[in-house]
């Protein structure tokens, strides 16, 4: 399964390569805390650090972020002072009551999520899910005009697995819900999903990026569609997992599986 290293895999300092005699997926240098004063444009985030310095940080999650973007809440970014970039900060977690009504840290970065499971698949956490490969390629070309981009291809096994890849950070008590908001691209994911079947393996993984959540339903209320097109997949044989993840100042932990629900709970 030997793949060249990303720039994230190579600052993975300390990680096993197997992973199995620890929880943690990815480390990273200790984020820097703060308090969110707005989030705007969509992709900015005015934020106050321990000093008292006001930095405007990178909003990676162009979502409603439902939630999880309450002003006045502690918040995590990153310091990377690269010339290239226009913002040297980056916001990567949140903090909110979570589940329980304890403190409950909340990864928002929408860019994480594909790195996070490629890892993780790599360290051999969803073997038993995925079954036994030999490559994996990210953002291969498929769909029914060639147009989209699946997250992960895993080859090498009995059939190649197709992996889509969705984040979620909204939730109702101890339930993950995704999307928060209507979606078309996801819509069109899923019904791609299909498409690969019976030639293939479709695989959903909604990576659930907070560790109060044990279940995973569809967020009917949002985008109905969606959650029309959910169930239809898994009918198709669209495989569904939701990875639970707990995010840590310096690093993100695995938490095992939410279960998967086909509609949320009633109140």
């Amino acid at each position: 399964m030997s793949q060249t290293q990303t720039g994230l895999e190579m600052e993975m300092a300390g990680e096993k390569a197997a992973g199995e005699h620890s929880s943690q997926v990815l480390s990273f240098a200790p984020l820097q805390e703060g308090v969110l004063l707005r989030r705007y444009r969509r992709f900015l985030a005015d934020v106050r650090l321990g000093d008292g310095t006001e930095v405007t940080a990178h909003c990676p999650n162009t979502g409603p972020m439902t939630g999880v973007c309450r002003v006045g809440s502690p918040v995590r970014i990153r310091h990377d002072p690269n010339p290239k970039r226009k913002l040297a900060w980056t916001w990567e977690q949140i903090q909110v009551c979570g589940h329980g009504g304890d403190h409950e840290w909340v990864g928002i970065n929408t860019a994480l999520p594909n790195r996070l499971l490629e890892q993780a698949i790599r360290q051999g956490r969803m073997e038993e899910q995925l079954g036994p490969y030999e490559t994996i390629r990210r953002e291969v070309v498929y769909g029914r005009q060639g147009k989209s981009r699946i997250d992960l291809l895993l080859e090498g096994g009995q059939c190649p697995v197709y992996v889509e890849i969705k984040n979620t950070t909204w939730s109702e008590g101890p339930v993950a819900l995704f999307p928060d908001t209507v979606s078309q691209r996801g819509q069109k994911h899923l019904e791609e999903l299909m498409d690969v079947l019976p030639r293939a393996r479709g695989v959903l993984l909604l990576c659930v990026s907070r560790s109060d959540c044990h279940s995973f339903a569809p967020g009917d209320r949002a985008d109905a569609r969606y959650g029309e097109l959910f169930r239809m997949a898994r009918s198709a044989g669209v495989e569904v997992y939701a990875p639970r993840f707990a995010h840590r100042q310096d690093g993100v932990h695995w938490r095992g599986f939410a279960r998967v629900l086909e509609h949320q709970p009633q109140a």
